[in-house]
């Protein structure tokens, strides 16, 4: 699932596109890809967008009349973009998206189609689509920790959900968990003080740099290598390859769907983190798909 340093990289990369261009028309070829019908689609056709924004893990197209195209990708979604006049890319297209300066396309893979298309109307529907979670990069140490110790929960579960902190998915979560020194079944509410600071710094830190990353392989085009699994992360993906600070190999916990990637030397103190023996707590602390997190609250957002 792109991410907050994956979706801020394409939101850079729309905005100098599609901005002050206008907005033609949707073709859809996915039939559950649209989940509202208030205002109706085509009322934003011929309208000029104003501003791209990111709301958590969702690109939020601003157009007149105070309108919002809002995409989520969710797991496999990507956007790939094309001059004018140009044909759709993939036969995985669900949606074209047409402007003035060219073509975006939305293509899913695999069979499963959970990503998402919304249009709302102004401020107040936008934010009922915001899952409300703390943005880290503009938020104070006090707030994070508040945020951070409101509940009782596994680090892992804290920092992945989305209603907690904005942005932050299954792959960065294990590399500020990596950079933090912290284990991912670490209960919140039993941290230090100088552990919830460093979670803090780490957050921020690994968030900061991968937005550089990220921009700086785009280079200017748009971002078409958009994935969670990258050669230079520390641990995300890396099982059983050496962790790059100390060594050691790293391991991995799964339950259901999901995976969480660990080094136990820099981590858990050695201990080898056992799925069956943290089957009660994950089982009551974790999701069993990162869409379960996205869709836990009312409404499905």
């Amino acid at each position: 699932m792109p991410e907050l340093p994956d979706v801020a990289v394409y939101v850079e990369a729309l905005e100098s596109r599609i901005v002050s261009h206008t907005f033609q028309r949707a073709l859809l070829r996915g039939p559950f890809l649209l989940r509202s019908v208030s205002p109706p689609l085509s009322a934003a056709e011929s309208q000029v967008v104003q501003k791209v924004r990111r709301v958590g893990k969702r690109i939020a197209i601003g157009l007149e009349n105070d309108l919002w195209l809002v995409l989520h990708l969710m797991i496999a979604g990507r956007l790939h973009w094309r001059d004018p006049g140009a044909r759709a890319a993939g036969k995985n297209a669900l949606a074209s998206f047409e402007f003035s300066s060219g073509l975006l396309t939305l293509t899913e893979a695999g069979t499963q189609h959970r990503a998402a298309l919304h249009l709302a109307a102004g401020e107040e529907g936008l934010r009922a689509l915001d899952p409300g979670g703390l943005e880290v990069l503009d938020a104070a140490p006090a707030a994070f920790a508040r945020v951070l110790l409101s509940a009782n929960h596994t680090l892992k579960r804290a920092l992945t959900d989305p209603h907690l902190f904005s942005g932050i998915g299954n792959a960065y979560s294990d590399e500020i968990l990596h950079r933090a020194r912290l284990s991912p079944v670490a209960l919140t509410q039993r941290l230090t003080a100088a552990q919830v600071d460093a979670l803090f710094a780490a957050t921020r830190e690994v968030l900061l740099e991968w937005i550089a990353r990220l921009r700086a392989e785009a280079a200017g085009k748009f971002p078409e290598g958009v994935t969670a699994f990258r050669e230079d992360m520390a641990v995300h993906g890396r099982y059983r390859l050496p962790c790059p600070r100390c060594g050691a190999k790293v391991q991995r916990i799964r339950y259901a769907s999901n995976e969480t990637n660990y080094c136990p030397q820099c981590q858990t103190g050695g201990k080898l983190l056992a799925d069956r023996a943290l089957s009660r707590l994950l089982r009551e602390d974790w999701p069993r798909t990162p869409e379960e997190l996205e869709l836990r609250h009312a409404g499905g957002r």
